[in-house]
């Protein structure tokens, strides 16, 4: 803190800034030396917006790795596991390096650079820092006309998120930085985690967390050059501008670096009350193709339109995720790296599940963790709008499953989750469908109810899948588990289905003529019935249903003839 007697201090690993939740849903902030301290009592981080819990996150894995200069591998993170964290040793290092988690030391102050000036000589607002969303509107409707101070807990956590998800566009510029014109920096792209789909796994509190996720060295597919890979408080403080080209060449020299990447320079405005500016420009940049074998934290894609940029014969980016559908609904992707349509577009390999999970499959295999572990794979991403100028949609999303789902050994069980979203995903098209020829028979426009009574599919599948898929085990025999989530399916969507036919009007139920494949046809409210129960049983047809449902109305018939 501020006083008269001394320096301008405000120590990270003493002064509490990390906001957590407890185990019996209290939030409150805690310093860094706390937070590993009570990580067995804490549910997990919570963030000002989510995307700033992962951030929080990887600082928090990046001290635990240098702390212990590892885990070198699966036997030793086994002890930590069945030990806890080393907190005494994360302590220790925490001291050690104390001078360098002061958000305003003079000197080296965390995350930011010492003297940096806009070549205005000016201050720019608090809400370049501070995340908004939608369209440049602050997240916070308490902020809507803007952030003018910040306490100094906030502002060390704005900084951690600038660092991952600053946006792009044109910043100030600063003195010293060879690539400004005219007192501007244009355009280099968003910080480091905004390019990517971020995907952590989640325990029952923040120790699991923080140990599920902190991956050994000697990982597969997984760079590390242990002797040069230091987070960002073990380089030497930053300049303006980007680091040296030949020294980024080399990095980043594994998880402490990319962790902890400096994307911008940053400067905080303070004086005893808290922050009142900042100045936030562009740092190291970092390109995105083909850090598969560095960032584990994200799936990876296949990209042609990059290799004939770039003329290389293979080039992988980052897998974003997609806010329009739900976490379970890219299960494949998560469990074995497979993407809708992979088989006919032959991307088997073109796909690369996030590592992290990989480190997951792993400790299934050759660990000792109990295959009926529950875990929740998290979901960050933001998406950016006009230029990636700002922010408009931070996704945050979750799907909880046990851990032989990821279980290499066997993947029955993770196959079966896997079809079993496919088969949600075909009741889904039949229920849309149908209410498009209800829509057809009255004589309206198709599209509009078609898409909405697929999100209504969606919505209603949501709760009961994530449910059904937390509760498998490796007792379960796959079979009898899709055949339960067919017949469960069978009974939501229909009675959704139920629904749309009980809110036709009389146009529908009086029907009019339209040509299916090429041949007139009566199409009613019944016939759309008759038609919708077939067509749902040939989608689900391991569903045990009551006293059978045949539906055989004259237009399956005709599709039949065709």
């Amino acid at each position: 803190m501020l006083n008269d007697s001394a320096a301008p201090s405000f120590d990270l690993t003493r002064e509490r800034w990390l906001p957590v939740q407890r185990r019996d849903g209290r939030e409150e902030e805690v310093s860094l030396r706390e937070v590993f301290a009570q990580a067995g009592e804490l549910r997990r981080l919570v963030g000002d917006v989510p995307t700033q819990e992962f951030a929080l996150l990887r600082l928090l894995l990046a001290i635990v790795h240098d702390a212990i200069d590892g885990p070198l591998d699966l036997e030793e993170w086994q002890e930590f596991w069945d030990a806890g964290l080393p907190v005494e040793r994360v302590h220790g290092y925490l001291d050690q390096h104390r001078d360098r988690f002061d958000l305003l030391d003079p000197g080296q102050p965390f995350f930011q650079t010492s003297g940096l000036q806009t070549t205005r000589g000016d201050m720019t607002s608090l809400d370049r820092l501070v995340a908004d969303v939608p369209n440049g509107a602050p997240f916070f409707t308490m902020r809507a006309r803007g952030v003018d101070r910040l306490s100094y807990a906030e502002a060390a956590r704005w900084v951690v998120h600038a660092q991952a998800y600053d946006t792009s566009g044109i910043k100030t510029g600063v003195v010293g930085d060879p690539l400004v014109k005219g007192g501007k920096a244009y355009p280099r792209g968003v910080a480091w985690a905004g390019r990517l789909g971020g995907v952590l796994i989640e325990g029952a509190n923040l120790q699991q967390t923080l140990l599920l996720n902190l991956v050994a060295f000697d990982t597969d597919n997984l760079r590390i050059d242990a002797a040069h890979d230091r987070p960002a408080w073990r380089r030497p403080p930053t300049g303006p501008g980007q680091a040296d080209e030949l020294e980024l060449a080399r990095r980043p020299a594994g998880l402490r670096d990319l962790y902890t990447w400096q994307s911008r320079r940053i400067r905080l405005a303070f004086d005893a009350e808290g922050v009142f500016g900042a100045i936030l420009s562009y740092g190291d940049p970092l390109d995105a193709h083909n850090m598969h074998q560095y960032e584990p934290m994200t799936g990876w894609r296949r990209s042609e339109a990059q290799e004939k940029k770039l003329g290389l014969p293979q080039v992988y980016m980052p897998r974003e995720h997609d806010r329009s559908r739900s976490a379970w609904r890219g299960l494949g992707a998560l469990v074995t790296g497979r993407a809708p349509g992979w088989e006919q577009r032959k991307e088997a390999a073109q796909v690369v599940r996030p590592r992290i999970l990989g480190w997951a499959a792993r400790l299934a295999v050759e660990g000792e963790l109990p295959l009926d572990l529950l875990i929740r794979a998290r979901l960050f991403g933001a998406e950016y709008g006009t230029q990636q100028s700002v922010i408009d949609e931070i996704i945050d999303d979750a799907v909880a499953m046990p851990l032989v789902l990821l279980y290499e050994e066997d993947q029955r069980l993770g196959q079966t989750a896997i079809n079993a979203v496919g088969d949600a995903e075909d009741a889904v098209t039949v229920l849309g469908d149908f209410a498009a020829d209800l829509a057809r028979a009255a004589g309206a426009e198709t599209d509009t109810a078609k898409e909405a009574a697929r999100s209504l599919g969606f919505s209603t599948l949501d709760g009961p899948f994530r449910d059904w898929l937390r509760h498998l085990t490796p007792q379960n025999d796959p079979e009898e588990r899709r055949a339960a989530w067919q017949s469960q399916a069978h009974r939501l969507i229909s009675r959704l289905a139920g629904d749309l036919l009980l809110a036709a009007g009389d146009p529908a139920w009086e029907g009019r003529v339209i040509e299916v494949k090429g041949r007139p046809f009566w199409l009613s409210a019944s016939q759309a019935d008759l038609s919708f129960r077939f067509r749902l049983r040939r989608a689900l047809p391991m569903a045990a249903i009551p006293g059978g449902d045949q539906g055989t109305g004259q237009l399956q018939k005709a599709e039949a003839q065709s």
